[in-house]
């Protein structure tokens, strides 16, 4: 059997007082999980001052998993904790 591999898209909202902190964040966040194995797009957009979307994909579940692990326990999770989030996951 084939693993699927999972998508994950949608947004964060981030408000005003907190933008330019997660402005900072954001770049090494990215970087950091393009370097995960099985990352195999990670895309993060700001539209309308705020809205963050996202875009991701990984070739499997553990890879996804092992993701939101180390998301869970960075300065990213710090830096957003609280923030809205509206995601979508998917197998593909």
């Amino acid at each position: 059997m084939t693993q699927k591999q999972i998508q994950l898209t949608g947004a964060m909202i981030c408000t005003t007082e907190r933008l330019a902190e997660v402005r900072a964040a954001l770049p090494e966040h990215i970087r950091l999980t393009r370097l995960e194995p099985g990352c195999l797009k990670f895309d993060v957009v700001e539209r309308d001052g705020g809205r963050f979307e996202v875009d991701e994909l990984f070739s499997d579940r553990a890879a996804f998993d092992a993701h939101q692990a180390r998301g869970a326990a960075s300065d990213w999770a710090r830096v957003t904790a609280g923030l809205p989030r509206e995601y979508e996951i998917s197998e593909v």
